[in-house]
């Protein structure tokens, strides 16, 4: 059975960006978003999901004075609410009685004409991937539909429509001709095509029209990306909101003769570029930072990372650090500084080869020589072992630098590591891992180099040189280094770390599939002996469906080899 409105409906999308534990300011926001609405003819105006405590408030959802304030603001907000629209705003609701720690409901207030007229509680709680719901909530159950203006709406959230039949199908049952679902759904890279596939299955098995209402804006690790749509009953997506912005969407339903508004969705390259941007930005102005410094090198990590923060915060919040060492190339160094010149960024010069003579007259009598190393080679004509302590006080001086402009100038650090460097642990503890936010933590290498090509095609120009992206990957810590002396090729190298990071697929799967079966066991065993830098890296923005951090949790003290 297809629903069929006699009688449009003017509805409104409200896809915001609110800020976790901001509850007035959110409420504010709600108040004035709802206001735009009706000066547009909207009869309902849907939020997203949890949008007055934020999203997701983790343990702050478990103390009872913060569930307390967030009802507050909901009898303020129906109680402020002018006549002629109705609103569905998310909260969370406290449990009257309840024998555990869990303290409320993923709740819908329904307002109008001064008061809360219906509250839908969230049915289905996610535990997996970045999800921790079942910790927070307690499930609700049942289906609600409530009347507009002679249209029934059916109500869900989220995870409530992601699988097939009750909630959502037991209200188009009952009659519901739309079905409500604001959502709070994280990013990751193919996400939206992902969700549009879903949604419009579960339109045309309802026979009703769909409105899927999502946060945006970034939360510490995770982006919300919008993209909120609107399904007709034969799943075709009538309308779509922007990725990364804020926007409210307003059409009849069904859409008039000149349709709704349809977003084109960002291609596939500037859709991941704009979730970090944003990630950044809403990390930096949500926690209060007012400008960024990172280390520029002269090689494509610290690149990519100049441009994101340049374009998320622009040039004149961004200042960038040379600090050169006796083993940093010339044309490194002028690629670095060229890049800052391009990005009209600032720029600090500090030679670091002072610094490591002082370190090594303090610690001589300390260290032992890399050639008496237990693995070092006794044939002078052969190559003695690198000497990594040696490399890695490069790296914790230049660290140790930016910390103490941080703390000068109150600036944010970026870290400029990607996720294959993070799942070998090519990176130095209290080094090139010192800073406050690791914004393409989450990001493979192949995929920087693609990032900064597209961005600078976008340009026009080459905002990063040719021969940044041409020059073989070195980290510039011993002379003739190369990232390929300790690293497979990074292209092999991504692909088994997809396979084992994000695949969970084990050493013969791997092998099976084709995958040079020593170069997996040496990745597994590098991957698996770095979990303990990880725990010690800063958060970063998770754009691939699996990350370090709140996706991927293993021991540290572990002897499972798979």
């Amino acid at each position: 059975m297809v629903a069929i409105l006699i009688v449009p409906v003017r509805l409104a999308l409200a896809q915001i960006n609110p800020t976790v534990g901001d509850v007035d300011g959110n409420t504010a926001k709600i108040a004035e978003w709802i206001e735009r609405a009706r000066e547009q003819g909207a009869e309902l105006v849907i939020f997203p999901e949890l949008c007055i405590p934020g999203y997701p408030a983790e343990d702050l959802y478990l103390k009872r004075h913060f569930l307390a304030a967030n009802v507050a603001a909901v009898e303020r907000l129906a109680a402020g609410l002018a006549p002629g629209i109705t609103a569905m705003v998310g909260f969370a609701e406290p449990v009257e009685a309840g024998g555990d720690y869990r303290h409320a409901y993923n709740s819908l207030a329904v307002f109008a004409d001064g008061a809360v007229q219906r509250v839908y509680r969230k049915n289905r709680l996610p535990n997996y991937s970045v999800f921790d719901e079942q910790r927070y909530f307690v499930p609700g159950s049942g289906d609600e539909v409530i009347e507009i203006a002679g249209t029934g709406v059916g109500l869900t959230i989220c995870e409530d429509a992601w699988a097939p039949g009750p909630p959502g199908q037991a209200e188009a049952d009952a009659g519901a001709t739309i079905v409500a679902n604001p959502s709070g759904s994280p990013y990751h890279r193919g996400k939206g095509r992902e969700r549009e596939e879903m949604f419009g299955e579960r339109a045309r098995e309802y026979g009703a029209y769909f409105a899927f209402v999502n946060l945006v804006g970034g939360q510490d690790e995770l982006v919300f990306d919008g993209q909120s749509l609107l399904f007709a009953p034969d799943g075709t997506v009538i309308a779509r909101a922007a990725q990364f912005e804020e926007e409210l969407l307003v059409t009849e339903v069904p859409p008039g003769p000149d349709g709704a508004p349809l977003a084109d969705p960002l291609p596939d390259l500037d859709e991941v570029y704009g979730a970090l941007e944003l990630g950044l930005r809403d990390y930096v102005q949500k926690n209060g930072f007012k400008h960024v410094g990172l280390g520029i090198s002269g090689g494509i990590d610290s690149a990519l990372v100049a441009m994101l923060a340049v374009d998320a915060l622009g040039p004149e919040r961004v200042t960038l650090v040379v600090m050169p060492s006796p083993n940093s190339s010339e044309e490194t160094q002028a690629d670095a500084r060229q890049i800052a010149h391009n990005l009209g960024t600032g720029l600090i010069d500090i030679p670091i080869g002072p610094m490591m003579e002082g370190y090594r007259e303090a610690l001589q009598a300390h260290l032992r020589p890399a050639a008496e190393d237990a693995d070092a080679s006794p044939d002078p004509a052969k190559p003695s072992a690198p000497d990594l302590a040696a490399e890695n006080i490069q790296a914790r001086i230049r660290g140790n630098l930016m910390m103490a402009l941080s703390n000068r100038h109150g600036w944010l650090v970026l870290t400029t590591g990607n996720k294959s460097e993070m799942s070998v642990g090519y990176a130095t503890l209290y080094g090139d891992m010192a800073g406050g936010f690791a914004v393409i933590k989450d990001v493979p290498k192949t995929l920087v180099y693609e990032l900064v090509e597209r961005r600078n095609e976008r340009a026009g120009r080459h905002l990063v040189p040719v021969a940044v992206i041409e020059r073989p990957p070195s980290a510039e810590l011993r002379p003739d280094q190369l990232d390929s002396d300790s690293l497979p090729d990074y292209d092999l190298l991504d692909r088994i770390l997809e396979a084992y990071v994000e695949g969970d697929k084990g050493r013969e799967e791997m092998v099976a599939a084709g995958l040079p079966g020593d170069v997996v066991d040496e990745v597994i065993r590098l991957v698996d002996r770095s979990e303990y830098k990880r725990r010690q890296a800063a958060p970063g923005i998770r754009i691939t469906p699996k990350a370090f951090g709140r996706d991927r949790r293993l021991p540290i003290t572990n002897r499972f080899g798979g």
